[in-house]
C-alpha cells in the first residue's frame, strides 16, 4: 500500500511538473508555426507563472527538467557534425537535470513569498554563460510587457492572489500596471539600400574541402548582383567564407576590390597571433576591418568550466581544438554615415553587446543557423532578438544561414 501511494505521489509530481513546462514552452511552438496570438500567449504565459508559485516542491524538478529540455533540445541537434550523435539521449539528460535543480532551488525555502523572490533573481541569471530561458520572453507577443518591473508586478499580483484570503482577486489589478501600452519606437530606417541575400546551405556542405569552390563563386554572385541591383552594403552570413579569411590573399584582395562598389559585410574565421575568432569582416572603399566576437556559445565556442575540464573535453571530443578566442569590447561599422554595432549568432542575444551604444540606432547581426536545422533554434532566436530590439530600441538586421533573414523594429 505504501508502495502504491508513493508511486501515485510521484506520478501526480510528474505530470503537474509536465503541465508547467508546457504553459511555460507553448509560446515557442506555437510561434513555430507561425501562431503569434496575444491573448493565448498572455494566458499561457500567467498560467505558466502562476504553475510555478503553486505546483508542489517536488514537481519543481520535473517542471525545470521539461521545460530545459522543451527550449533546449536543439543543443544536442549539432552533435550530428561531429560525429557525437551517440551521445544526443545524454545532452538532453543532463539539460534536463540542469534546470531541474535550478527549479527545484526555487523552492529551497518552501513558500511562495521566497518562491516569487527566487524566480523573478533567475531573470538575471546566466548558467554556464547561457541566457536563453529568459521568463520575460514568454511575454515577447502578448499584452504583456517584457520589461523587468512588468514582471515583478506580474509575479507580486499572483503572489498577493494566493497569499491573500480577502479580496483575493483584487491584486490581479495589478496586472492593468503591466500590461505594454507603449506603441512601437517610431525608429526611421537607414538611408542604405541594403542586400541581405538569404542563404541556405547545409552545414555538412559548408566545412567540405570539394564544396569550398562553390561556395566562394556563389558568394561573389551575391556581391555582383548587388552591384547591379545598385545596393549600398551587401550583409552575407556568419562563416559565410567558412575558413580563415585574412590567410587567404586572392579572396581578400577580390573583396577588397569589389568594396569601391559597395560596403560588403561578411562573416568569417579571422587569425591574429596565433588566436583564432568567429569574425565579421567590413569592406569599403578599398579597406576592411574586422570585428571580432565578443560573447561566445557555451559549451559550442568556449566551455565554461576550469581549464583542466576545458582540456578534458576538447581532447575527448573535439580531438584536441581549442576554443574561439573573444574581443573585449563591441565593434560598430560606419556605413555611409551610419553606425552599426555588429554582433555575430548568440551574443546579439545578450545584454554585453548593446553595451555603450550612445547613438548608434542599428545593429547588424549575422548567424549561421545551419547547425541546428531541423529544431526550434531560430525560433528561439528569433523571439529573443525582437526582445532585444524592443528593450533598447535597435533596429537589428539579422542575415541568416539555414533560416529566414529578418529585420527587427524596436
Amino acid at each position: 500500500m505504501f508502495l502504491l501511494k508513493t508511486n501515485h505521489f510521484n506520478k501526480i509530481n510528474i505530470i503537474k511538473g509536465f503541465i508547467t513546462s508546457i504553459w511555460l514552452s507553448a509560446f515557442i511552438y506555437l510561434s513555430f508555426f507561425g501562431f503569434e496570438i496575444k491573448i493565448i500567449n498572455s494566458i499561457f504565459g500567467l498560467l505558466g507563472i502562476y504553475f510555478l508559485l503553486t505546483i508542489p516542491k517536488n514537481s519543481l524538478f520535473f517542471a525545470g527538467f521539461f521545460t530545459g529540455i522543451f527550449w533546449c533540445n536543439w543543443m544536442a541537434v549539432s552533435l550530428q557534425y561531429y560525429d557525437l550523435t551517440f551521445i544526443f539521449p545524454l545532452v538532453l539528460l543532463g539539460i534536463g537535470i540542469v534546470f531541474g535543480i535550478i527549479f527545484y532551488l526555487f523552492a529551497i525555502i518552501d513558500n511562495v513569498i521566497f518562491r516569487s523572490f527566487a524566480i523573478f533573481i533567475f531573470t538575471f541569471t546566466s548558467p554556464f554563460g547561457f541566457n536563453w530561458m529568459k521568463f520575460e520572453l514568454l511575454f515577447i507577443d502578448s499584452y504583456f510587457s517584457t520589461s523587468k518591473i512588468a514582471f515583478a508586478l506580474i509575479l507580486i499580483s499572483l503572489t498577493l492572489y494566493i497569499c491573500i484570503k480577502k479580496f483575493k482577486y483584487a491584486p490581479l489589478y495589478l496586472l492593468i500596471l503591466a500590461i505594454n501600452f507603449s506603441n512601437n519606437l517610431n525608429l526611421e530606417e537607414p538611408k542604405i539600400n541594403i542586400s541581405m541575400p538569404q542563404m541556405m546551405i547545409n552545414q555538412d556542405l559548408k566545412w567540405q574541402k570539394e564544396y569550398i569552390n562553390d561556395l566562394i563563386k556563389n558568394n561573389f554572385i551575391k556581391i555582383e548582383d548587388a552591384i547591379k541591383e545598385n545596393k549600398d552594403l551587401i550583409i552575407l552570413p556568419e562563416t559565410a567564407f567558412s575558413f580563415v579569411l585574412n590567410r587567404k590573399p586572392e579572396i581578400l584582395n577580390k573583396l577588397i576590390e569589389l568594396s569601391y562598389n559597395i560596403d560588403i559585410i561578411v562573416g568569417a574565421l579571422y587569425v591574429e597571433n596565433r588566436e583564432v575568432f568567429n569574425a565579421s569582416y567590413h569592406f569599403f572603399n578599398g579597406n576592411y576591418e574586422i570585428a571580432k566576437k565578443v560573447v561566445l556559445v557555451p559549451f559550442g565556442e568556449e566551455i565554461p568550466l576550469p581549464k583542466f575540464f576545458v582540456d578534458l573535453i576538447n581532447d575527448i571530443f573535439y580531438n584536441g581544438a581549442s576554443d574561439y578566442s573573444k574581443a573585449s569590447a563591441p565593434t560598430d561599422f560606419l556605413i555611409k554615415g551610419e553606425k552599426f554595432r555588429n554582433a555575430i549568432c548568440y551574443e546579439a542575444t545578450t545584454d554585453k553587446i548593446f553595451e555603450d551604444l550612445g547613438d548608434t540606432k542599428y545593429m547588424v547581426v549575422i548567424s549561421n543557423n545551419a547547425w541546428f536545422i531541423p529544431s526550434i533554434e531560430p525560433t528561439l532566436q528569433d523571439l529573443l532578438l525582437k526582445y532585444y530590439s524592443k528593450k533598447y530600441g535597435v533596429m537589428i538586421f539579422h542575415t541568416v544561414n539555414g533560416s529566414p533573414n529578418k529585420i527587427y523594429r524596436p
